[in-house]
């Protein structure tokens, strides 16, 4: 009687699902407030409407065309463009939507699981998988800030999700080409961050540079703002993180802990270098949320897989690397021509291929992603990764090179091809040097923080009219 009376499907487990929502209500935090503050308190206050907006946008954007296509082309049934075991086969699922019930409350399946069933319907993995999506673009989106048009970035967003995002999620996540030559990438280290460094340079090459004294005056407009968001982005990387075991078992807290000391190492290292090599020998809050950065996206492509000495050696790595590639690389050809406004192909881009390849050197095969027989576990479906410290073999790294190439060859040509075409339909990317002397108000008609108008916006007309007193 009892059986017959629960309330949800026999495959179903509901701590995994409890999990897994969670995970993705972290991960979404991370985009709606944690990015749209974050981003928000950094830039100029005649931009923070319009920075927020985007995020805000994107987000929604993002969520209508996974719905409509981009979910079953990164994880649904391969297209076969070519013949069973080749590039083409699996480089991107049916362009179909995700619109039935049975389609929504069904067992989750893809091509991310190989070894043992999802136990949680196929509208938790939709939506665990938006979010990460979600959050590419508007990871991006912080080196093109204050000076590309509103219209744009709604063109931008949908058009890079189909053609670049989900092509790269399933080549790595969804049993393509790269998945099955041995590849791996936790969380998005490559698929994320890498492509969104990628596209981060690539943009604001094509959109240019904001205004010289946009640039000469680029103080954040509120360090508290920026303080509440990237608070937000640390902790919900908890369900970044550890939600990608896609079970709520031993590897999924595993990963939580990784994830949290590599980013306190990344802190404690960038400031320590702030305070011995930079020209101020001071230690900066901006600095310490730049080694913070560095930690999270580095240890995302191994946080499951990776010791705790090595996820304290992945933090301590990406953090020195950046912090060189921040105060010196920006200064040669051609970073020093681009107006990165927000660093984020040092943070994401670089601090995202060092993570992806620090897999194939420090993964450990005794942390496993899902039971074994042995000392810990008990039971069939082994799957762990060895880096070369452990197994003295230069396998996974090659593997994760290559799969590196791709991500930066492919991103580069199709953003670039994406912002060309948008410019085409726009006649341009960026707004007017007039709209950008005044920012918000002229694009939105909104301040963050408005003087007193009498009620109305500054340059609506009955503002502006001779009788109104």
């Amino acid at each position: 009687m009892l059986a017959a009376n629960i309330p949800y499907p026999s495959w179903l487990n509901p701590a995994d699902n409890t999990w897994q929502l969670v995970a993705a209500t972290l991960v979404g935090l991370m985009n709606l407030p944690g990015i749209a503050v974050l981003y928000g308190g950094l830039v100029r206050k005649k931009w923070i409407v319009n920075t927020m907006l985007m995020a805000f946008s994107g987000f929604s954007v993002t969520l209508i065309v996974w719905m409509l296509w981009g979910y079953n082309m990164a994880f649904g049934p391969a297209a076969h463009f070519g013949p069973t075991g080749s590039f083409f086969a699996n480089l991107v699922g049916h362009f179909t939507p995700l619109s039935t019930a049975g389609a929504e409350q069904g067992q989750a399946v893809s091509g991310a699981n190989t070894l043992i069933p999802f136990h949680f319907p196929t509208a938790t993995l939709a939506y665990f998988q938006f979010v990460f999506a979600a959050i590419t673009p508007l990871l991006f989106l912080g080196a093109l800030v204050g000076r590309i048009k509103f219209k744009a970035w709604l063109l931008i967003v949908p058009l890079w999700i189909t053609l670049i995002y989900t092509v790269n999620a399933k080549l790595l996540w969804g049993g393509g080409f790269f998945a099955l030559k041995g590849a791996v990438d936790y969380s998005g280290g490559y698929v994320i961050h890498l492509s969104a460094g990628v596209a981060a340079f690539v943009g604001a090459w094509m959109v240019g540079p904001r205004r010289w004294q946009d640039r000469e005056n680029a103080f954040p407009s509120n360090l508290m703002m920026v303080a509440i968001g990237m608070g937000i982005l640390w902790l919900g990387w908890n369900g970044f993180n550890g939600g990608d075991p896609f079970y709520a078992g031993a590897d999924a807290a595993a990963a939580v802990l990784n994830t949290n000391v590599a980013t306190a190492v990344g802190v404690v290292t960038w400031l320590l270098m702030d305070m011995l090599f930079s020209d101020q020998k001071k230690p900066t809050f901006l600095g310490a949320l730049n080694g913070m950065l560095c930690g999270l996206v580095a240890i995302t492509p191994s946080a499951g897989w990776v010791n705790g000495t090595g996820a304290m050696l992945v933090g301590l790595i990406a953090a020195s690397v950046v912090w060189v590639a921040w105060n010196y690389l920006s200064k040669v050809r051609p970073f020093s021509k681009v107006d990165d406004a927000m660093g984020v192909v040092y943070t994401h881009g670089i601090a995202g291929l060092l993570g992806g390849l620090l897999v194939g050197v420090l993964a450990d095969p005794g942390m496993t992603e899902y039971g074994v027989a042995g000392s810990h576990f008990k039971g069939a479906g082994q799957f762990s990764v060895g880096g070369w410290f452990y197994t003295h073999s230069f396998h996974q790294l090659w593997e994760q090179f290559l799969a590196a190439l791709w991500i930066i060859g492919y991103t580069a040509i199709g953003t670039a091809f994406i912002f060309w075409i948008v410019k085409l339909v726009l006649r341009g990317l960026r707004e007017s040097d007039e709209v950008l002397s005044l920012g918000d108000i002229a694009i939105h008609e909104e301040e963050a923080f408005p003087e007193p108008t009498f009620g109305e916006p500054l340059l609506t007309p009955s503002h502006l009219h001779s009788d109104n007193v």
